[in-house]
């Protein structure tokens, strides 16, 4: 018995060592914070010293019974259900992990009766991300199933992690939670059980009846662990589980967000009756005596989904479900100045060419950081890189944005870099300035500034990416614990070309 739990031990420690290789190998895609990184190698090395301290600690003394379930908790099949979670495409925009989400305004007891002004109150979140463009809560079960009741003891503060609580208390808590949060607020809570296999179909037809639940359909695939069982731990999320993930499952919970009704709103609205929902108007920016444009340039905007429209305020509702049709991407102006930029439209040689003295005098203290915009096109040319992010897509931009690019346009830009604005704007879908409650409940500050809240905003409202060289910005929203899911391109100057 003793060599088969110190078997066991092992097989925990190696598990261990996976997880932290998986979790410093996480895909850039999933835009997780260092924040959140630190944490799980944190929880990943704290769980393997524990298991190696109790280890030692048997060691010595050949009569010491060996036994996980006596080591008290072991969490590694949870980490490696969150980690599993992260490494999938369709998870974004990660800001926090396997931490406590305080709230700023008191959550309702689930049960009615009245809370403590002075508590704290806090719910347990393993992951806060951006899901199908769309911020989420994500809750991780790693719990043998035949273990999960429904109801459980209620005893003491709703809010305190209880062992004995059952299901229903702790979404009661977590919903609560999430419809009174401000900045952090979620559309949608979603429940994943590694393991349904053995989930009582009470405990599915619950969630489901009770809270509105749905079945939340993702590609899992099956990792190539296949771990034994062990005995069942007794909390929520700490049960060693096979590797397999076949019979995982995840429940959706709706979180009431006005912000989706715009795009889920249905609507007869006809691309060739768009002219009664909005107007297209022709912009007098917009010039239309030359049609011949850089190839590069006139490909990457062939290749998006579009038509100019200009939304006018209060007609956004109308078109909502015709917008919704079509994979939407938000632009703010650092992008846009980048696809018309004479850097990224075969400007370089000419810069190149150019005398430094004559570049200097033009470009003033930004000369370093233009020749270092000629260098990184060279390698790597901006088109195509923005060309694959907005392939097939319809790009949306707010009326501010359109306002910032069309006054920077016609101080700084060209002739050529005009005329490609010109022919950019005629493809893009504006839409009232709108930026999302969430966004607009953090506070504004020198980095957190109002137009950008603004613009990154008004994309979080049509649950559209933000393609941003603003990095400042992004990491001052990742400090606040906010999911946003952005995308990130390099910066391109206009050149007056």
């Amino acid at each position: 018995m003793r060599k088969e739990a110190e078997a066991q031990v092992e097989l925990a420690k190696k598990r261990c060592r996976d997880v932290i290789d998986r979790i410093e190998g996480l895909p850039a895609s999933t835009k997780i914070t260092a924040s959140c990184r630190r944490t799980l190698l944190k929880l990943a090395h704290s769980e393997l010293t524990f298991l190696c301290r109790c280890c030692s600690s048997t060691s010595s003394s050949s009569s010491t019974p060996l036994n996980l379930s006596n080591f008290g908790s072991v969490n590694i099949g949870h980490l490696e259900a969150v980690v599993h979670l992260l490494q999938q495409p369709f998870i974004t925009g990660v800001s926090r992990v396997c931490k406590p989400i305080p709230l700023s305004t008191l959550a309702p007891h689930p049960h009615g009766q009245k809370t403590d002004p002075c508590l704290k109150i806090h719910v347990h979140v393993d992951i806060v991300c951006t899901l199908h463009r769309n911020p989420v809560w994500i809750i991780v079960s790693d719990r043998n199933p035949k273990y999960i009741s429904w109801s459980g003891s209620s005893c003491g503060s709703p809010y305190k992690r209880d062992k004995s609580k059952g299901l229903k208390l702790r979404i009661q808590q977590v919903t609560a939670a999430a419809r009174s949060a401000v900045a952090l607020k979620p559309s949608s809570v979603i429940l994943f059980f590694s393991n349904r296999n053995g989930l009582s179909s009470i405990v599915c037809d619950k969630l489901k009846d009770e809270f509105g639940a749905t079945e939340f359909q993702l590609d899992f695939p099956v990792l190539d662990f296949n771990f034994d069982l062990s005995e069942e731990a007794g909390e929520w999320t700490n049960v060693l589980v096979a590797r397999t993930y076949q019979e995982a499952c995840a429940f959706e919970i709706k979180v009431s967000d006005t912000r989706n009704t715009v795009l889920s709103s249905e609507s007869d609205v006809k691309d060739s009756s768009l002219g009664e929902a909005a107007v297209t108007e022709k912009d007098p920016f917009v010039s239309t005596e030359h049609t011949e444009f850089f190839r590069a340039f006139s490909n990457l905007i062939s290749g998006m989904e579009f038509y100019s429209l200009y939304l006018k305020n209060g007609e956004s509702a109308q078109v909502g479900s015709l917008l919704g049709q079509s994979e939407l991407i938000n632009f703010d102006t650092t992008a846009l100045i980048a696809l018309v930029s004479g850097i990224s439209n075969g400007g370089t040689p000419k810069l190149l060419a150019t005398p430094e003295s004559e570049l200097r005098q033009r470009f003033k203290g930004n000369y370093e950081f233009v020749i270092g915009q000629v260098m990184s096109e060279i390698q790597n040319p901006i088109l195509v890189e923005l060309g694959r992010t907005i392939s097939g897509k319809r790009v949306i931009i707010c009326e501010s944005v359109r306002s910032e690019f069309k006054e920077l346009v016609l101080m700084c830009g060209g002739p050529n870099e005009k005329l490609r604005a010109s022919q950019l704007l005629n493809c893009l879908t504006v839409v009232p300035n709108s930026p999302s409650e969430r966004m607009m409940n953090l506070p504004t500050t020198r980095k957190l500034a109002l137009k950008n809240k603004v613009v990154f905003g008004t994309g979080d409202y049509w649950c559209a990416p933000t393609v941003t060289a603003n990095m400042a910005f992004v990491r001052a929203i990742s400090q606040t614990g906010m999911s946003l899911f952005t995308i990130e391109h390099r910066p391109r100057a206009l050149t007056g070309d």
